[in-house]
C-alpha cells in the first residue's frame, strides 16, 4: 500500500505522477514509513470551479478510484498534495466510507489529513514545513557540512528565499522565523515581494488571506526578476517541480537548498549545485515530514484513539509521584528538623507534565524521525565518500532498505 498524494492542477500529466510516485517510493523508505509509492491526480484549474462543482469532481474521482480498487485502508490512503487540503479530504473518507468502505470499521483511514472531526490528527496541516525545519536542522547544526560551505552552524542570523506560500511555504517560513532565521524574498506564480530586513510571516500570511495574493504587501517591495537567483543562505522551493534547471543553476546565489517541493532540482541542475559546493537536502528527506506524519494519522485511525489518551494522566501522576520520592527522601536523610524540602518543578518540567496533548507527540515523533533518518544519510555518505551529494546518499538508503525487504521476503509471485 502506500500514501499517494492528490493534486488539482492544470498542468499535471501521466508522467508526472509517475515521476512523482516513484519519488514517494524512495521517500517513505527514507523515513523508515513502512508504505509504497502513489501518486493521484485531477487536471483541473481548481480557482476556476466553484466549491460545489469541486465537491462534485472530488467525490466521483473517489468513486472511480475506489471502483478500480485503488484506495483503502490497506491499498492506498491518500492525502493532501498541490491545491488539496482538509476539505477535499474530508469529501474523500465521506465518499468512500458511504460506498465501498461501508461496513468496514477502519474507512476512515483510506486518507490522511482530514480534518480532526473526521479523524484527523494534530499537527497535521503543519507537518510538512515543521518537517523541513527539522531538516535543514540537522544539516545546519552540523559543523562538518557549515564548515564544506562556508557557514556558521545555526538559523540566528541566516537568511531564506521562499519559493510558493502555500501549505508548505507558510509553515516552513513561520517555524525558520521561530528559530531565529530571516526571510528576505517570498515569491507566488502571480508575483514576488522582497524586503532585506525580513518580512514577518504572520503578518504576510494575514495580508494573504485578506486580499488572495501576496502582491501588494505593505512592508515589502515587488522583486523582479528570478527570485531563485536573490542572494541568501538558505533557498526553499516550496512550489512545483523543475525550478531550478541547467539555465538558472549557475546565477543561484544561497549555500543551501532544502527542497521542501517534490523536484524542483533538474539533474543537469544537480550536477552543477555540486561543482559549486551549494548543499542541496533532497526532497525524498526535507519534505518527508508530510507523509510521517500521515503515517502517524493512519496508525491513529487504525487504533480509533487519539495519542496519550490512555497514558498521559498516569504518566502526569507518576511524575509528581517521582518528585514526592525524591523530597522524602532528602527529609529522610537531612532530618526533619531542618524542616520541609520542598522539590518544585522547573517550569519547562511544569509545562511538559501537565500540557501533554496529541500535537505534543506527534512532534516529538516527527522529529526524531527526522533526526535518524539525516543519520541514517550523512553515515551512507561518509561510507561512499560522497561529500556534499546528500540525494546520492538518500537514494542508496532507500535502495538498500527496498532491496532487503525484497531479499529477505524471498520470490514474489
Amino acid at each position: 500500500s502506500a500514501f499517494p498524494g492528490v493534486r488539482f492542477s492544470s498542468s499535471i500529466g501521466v508522467d508526472e505522477v509517475k515521476a512523482l510516485a516513484a519519488l514517494m517510493t524512495y521517500k517513505c523508505a527514507v523515513v523508515d514509513v513502512p508504505f509504497g509509492g502513489a501518486m493521484a491526480g485531477v487536471r483541473i484549474d481548481p480557482r476556476k470551479y466553484s466549491e460545489h462543482e469541486l465537491e462534485k469532481i472530488t467525490r466521483h474521482f473517489t468513486v472511480e478510484m475506489a471502483k478500480k480498487g485503488f484506495i483503502g485502508p490497506g491499498i492506498d490512503v491518500l492525502a493532501p498534495d498541490v491545491s488539496t487540503g482538509e476539505r477535499e479530504m474530508s469529501w474523500i473518507a465521506d465518499t468512500y466510507t458511504h460506498t465501498l468502505g461501508y461496513g468496514d470499521i477502519n474507512a476512515q483511514a483510506c486518507v490522511t489529513g482530514k480534518p480532526i472531526s473526521q479523524g484527523g490528527i494534530h499537527g497535521r496541516h503543519s507537518a510538512t514545513g515543521r518537517g523541513v525545519l527539522h531538516g535543514i536542522e540537522n544539516y545546519i547544526t552540523n559543523t562538518d557540512y557549515m564548515d564544506c560551505i562556508g557557514l556558521s552552524p545555526g538559523f540566528p542570523g541566516k537568511t531564506f528565499v521562499l519559493q510558493g506560500f502555500g501549505k508548505v511555504g507558510l509553515h516552513t517560513m513561520k517555524y525558520l522565523h521561530e528559530y531565529g532565521a530571516r526571510c528576505v524574498c517570498v515569491g507566488e506564480t502571480d508575483g514576488a515581494i522582497y524586503n532585506p530586513r525580513g518580512i514577518d510571516p504572520k503578518e504576510l500570511e494575514d495580508y494573504e488571506q485578506g486580499h488572495g495574493t501576496i502582491v501588494g504587501f505593505p512592508k515589502a517591495e515587488p522583486c523582479d526578476g528570478s527570485i531563485l537567483e536573490v542572494p541568501c543562505d538558505i533557498l526553499i522551493p516550496a512550489a512545483i517541480e523543475k525550478q531550478l534547471t541547467r539555465e538558472n543553476a549557475p546565477r543561484v546565489q544561497a549555500k543551501i537548498i532544502a527542497e521542501a517541493a517534490n523536484g524542483p532540482t533538474t539533474p543537469a541542475a544537480h550536477e552543477i549545485f555540486l561543482q559549486r559546493n551549494i548543499l542541496v537536502i533532497p526532497d525524498v528527506y526535507v519534505n518527508a515530514g508530510g507523509v510521517t506524519v500521515s503515517f502517524f494519522e493512519w496508525l491513529k485511525n487504525l487504533n480509533h484513539i487519539s495519542y496519550g489518551r490512555l497514558s498521559f494522566k498516569y504518566e502526569r501522576e507518576s511524575s509528581y509521584h517521582l518528585l514526592q520520592s525524591v523530597q522524602h527522601s532528602l527529609e529522610q536523610w537531612f532530618g526533619k528538623a531542618r524542616g520541609e524540602i520542598p522539590i518544585v518543578p522547573s517550569p519547562e518540567f511544569q509545562a511538559r507534565v501537565t500540557g501533554a496533548s496529541e500535537k505534543d507527540i506527534v512532534y516529538s515523533g516527527l522529529a526524531y524521525t527526522m533526526e535518524q533518518s539525516a543519520k541514517q544519510i550523512m553515515t551512507m555518505a561518509a561510507r561512499y565518500n560522497l561529500g556534499l551529494d546528500q540525494r546520492t546518499a538518500a537514494y542508496l538508503c532507500a535502495l538498500e532498505k527496498v532491496f532487503t525487504v525484497y531479499n529477505e521476503a524471498g520470490f514474489t509471485y
